[in-house]
Parts: C-alpha cells; structure tokens; sequence
C-alpha cells in the first residue's frame, strides 16, 4: 500500500490479517495417556487462530546511489479455545520489525546494505536459520506461527556479481516463558545463478546461550541427563546447493544437497545433519504433475559412548514444505535424532489453485537415545508429556500423509486447507505399551496480505 511517493522519499503501508480454524483427534498418539497415565489432558482438541501484522517502512534517497530504509510493524495474535499444547484462550502483542538501514552502490556491479534492529532473515533453505520469532503457548497462534523475526539483529550484505556475502549478529524473539538468553553471530556466502541454481555456504558461532541437551544414558538404559548451557560455544557450518534443470532429457529435475556439521569442545560435541532432494516436473502434461522425493537425516546421541552426537537444528524452517519431518510428527519430534524419507506430488488445475499429497517415512536415528517432544525445544513436562523421551527400541516412529490444497482468491487474498493423518510405527506403539491410534487432523484458514 503506497502512502507516499516522491523523487526522493517513498512510504509503504504493510498489512497481513488470518484466521486458521483447526481441529486434532489423537494428539501425540494418545501418549499422554498410554504412557503417563494422565487421563486429563485431552487429546481431542479444537481450536482458532487469529493474528494481524501491521506495519510501515519508508526508503529516502539522499543520492542517486545511496538512500536510508526502515520498517515498523507489530504482531497481535490470539488463540480461542484450546490448541495442541494446552494453551487455551490466550494471547498476546509483540513488536515484529523495526530496524534502521543504508544501503550505497561501491562500483557499477556491487553494493553494500547494514541494518539495525529486529528483522527477518533466512539463510541458505532455512536448514538452521530462518524462523527468528517463537508463538504459541501465551503468545497464541501456535499453528500459524506468523512471528518471524529475530528479536536483535545486525545485518551487513555486500552484493554483486551474483554474489552475496552476509555477516550477522542474532538474537531470537523468544517466548518469555522459554527464554533461554540466545545470541550468536557468523557469516554466509552465496552465489545465485540466472537460472535459479545457487551454492552457499554458512558459519555460526554461538557465543552465548541456557538451552540445554539431552545426554543419553549409558548404553541407553535409565533416564537422559540434562546438560545445562549445553549450546553455549556451538560452532555450525552448513553448506546448500541447487542445481535446476539438469541438462538434455532431464532438463525439467532439479536437484539439491544440504550438509551441516556442528562442534562444541566445551561440552565435547560432535553431530551433523543433511537432506537430499529432487523434484521434477511433468511439464507436458495438464495440471503439471511435479513429483518431489527427499531424504533427511540428523544425528543422535549415541548412548554407547561418552561424547555428545545430538545434532541442534537452531532456528530451522519447520513448515511441510521446507524442514519438516512428517507433517504431524513435526509437532512432536525436533529435527534431532531422526530421518525421513519423503514423497510429494504438486498438481495445479487452475493457475489459482495447486493440491499436493505428501508423504514422510519417519525413523529415530538412534535407538535408545533421546527424542525431543515439541515447540522451541522446552526441556519441562507439560500436560503430562515428558519434553524428552529416553528413545525407542524399534527405529520406526510414524507415517504421515498430508493433503493440502492452496487457492488465490486474489493477488491479496489466500485460501489454505489440509487434512493430515499419521499412522504410528512401532517404536510409539511399542512406548505406548503395544497400541497407539492414528492421529488426525484438518485446518482451513484465509489470509488477507497487502
């Protein structure tokens, strides 16, 4: 929304309204009851979402080469009922961004950019930096999720040549509640090229944090040991690459590799993670049929011997389409000590609406070793759910098969639905004392962004 605009100041108005209704059956499997015995959480929920983001930014250009930019905006969010987590008619208000930058042209091909202030940033596929804001729990809106911003932030970018060099200083905007005093800093490359490939590489250094880690027991027997701090000093280094439209027969794959391996001599910390992924298009065909195959694995710890493997997914991208292992077992299972196999097909009948099935093979990584129940990775008990289970002694932990459909009412306006079930494998049942039932659930929501 233009507000106004002259040769040398232009103001925007920015504004985002949705409302998500959702309704689970099963949550978690039933666990809460199979394995706690606590017969008072319900795990038949129904719930609503309601968030709105408004906003302003400005860009004054004091040369031709050279101008100053900014943005404000808030997040009001509310959830009516009771969601997933217990957390029933609650929300709250929160600033989102409101930064300060400058940007100038150093030569014909590169420029420069720093900026101040909380904003949003996604590095590389959002494999370990992307989501800088936590909801649900008293901030409500736990499904929806629309604070992504880092709650302090310092950003240069130097571009040019298709390059980009970013350096970064971070803190996330955590839930009060689950405040564990995060900041780190690094530093990331990428090239982009003009056909939508691109290669990067990222380096992040913590350099202060409370979270702690799950240790496995010895040999897997007995409860995991809680290491306070444990994230303080972690060291990450992540490369990502994709290449699009292969060549010759296969001119409609694409393919893409990410690799992040983590240290932390502190604590005596080695662990690494990575995906493969390919999607091709069946562009010859009506409502281009895209069919995606991708798999995903991060290290656990291994209870067998004394140094900590447990891989730390940060701020990871945890939607369906991204970083998401398994559609509902994402809401149980951190990306830590689990892999996946997962499928997609992506039709589009009409240029307005596109449908797409997805299916994720979930696995633990490591038998007998910790697996981390939950929303920003809260080391407490709630509703009767341990958030760490000491492992599984079988690998398979859910199938989960996810239909959803997507529609543009307009350029401003968005229709989402889904319908979801996962289908426990017998390391829950096995948890669960042998049964588990399916866990079932469907959402439909509209956003209105301008």
């Amino acid at each position: 929304m233009l507000f106004f605009d002259s040769q040398d100041l232009t103001v925007r108005g920015h504004f985002q309204f949705g409302v998500n209704a959702v309704a689970e059956r099963n949550l978690f499997w039933d666990l809460a009851e199979l394995v706690t015995g606590n017969i008072e959480f319900d795990s038949d929920e129904n719930w609503l979402e309601i968030y709105t983001e408004p906003g302003i930014s400005f860009e004054w250009h004091i040369s031709p080469h050279s101008s100053w930019f900014g943005k404000v905006s808030a997040v009001a969010s509310y959830t009516a009922g009771t969601d997933a987590f217990a957390a029933s008619n609650i929300g709250s208000v929160t600033i989102e961004e409101i930064y300060l930058g400058y940007r100038t042209t150093l030569t014909d091909e590169w420029n420069i950019e720093a900026s101040f202030g909380p904003r949003m940033l996604k590095l590389g596929t959002g494999m370990l930096i992307a989501n800088g804001g936590s909801d649900g729990f008293e901030r409500g809106a736990l499904k929806f999720g629309p604070r992504e911003a880092w709650g302090k932030a310092a950003i240069v970018q130097l571009t040019g040549s298709g390059i980009k060099a970013t350096a970064f200083y971070l803190a996330p905007n955590e839930i009060p509640s689950n405040d564990t005093k995060n900041l780190f800093n690094g530093i990331d490359l990428r090239w982009d090229g003009e056909d939508g490939s691109y290669t990067g590489l990222t380096y992040i250094h913590v350099i202060k944090s409370e979270a702690a880690y799950p240790k496995a027991a010895p040999s897997g027997v007995g409860a995991p040991t809680i290491i306070a701090d444990a994230r303080a000093k972690l060291n990450a280094v992540n490369f990502y690459g994709k290449k699009e439209r292969v060549g010759g027969d296969l001119s409609n794959l694409s393919l893409a590799l990410d690799v992040t391996y983590e240290w932390n001599d502190r604590i005596n910390l080695r662990a690494w993670g990575g995906r493969i992924k390919s999607e091709y298009a069946f562009t010859r065909y009506s409502w281009r049929p895209t069919l995606g195959y991708s798999y995903q694995i991060f290290s656990g710890d291994n209870p067998k011997t004394s140094r900590i493997e447990r891989f730390d997914p940060l701020y990871y991208d945890g939607s369906p389409s991204t970083w998401a292992t398994g559609s509902k077992s994402a809401m149980v299972f951190i990306n830590s000590n689990v892999q996946s196999h997962n499928l997609s097909v992506r039709i589009t009948p009409t240029i307005q609406d596109t449908i797409t099935l997805r299916y994720a093979h979930v696995r633990a990584f490591e038998l007998r070793s910790p697996l981390q129940f939950g929303q920003a990775t809260r080391l407490d008990f709630s509703n009767g759910l341990s958030s760490v289970v000491s492992g599984v002694t079988n690998a398979h932990l859910s199938d989960d098969f996810f239909l959803e459909y997507n529609r543009v009412v307009t350029p401003n306006v968005y229709l989402t639905a889904g319908l979801s079930i996962s289908i426990p494998g017998a390391g829950i049942t096995g948890a669960a004392g042998g049964n588990a039932p399916n866990w079932i659930g469907g959402f439909i929501n509209v956003v209105f962004n301008y």
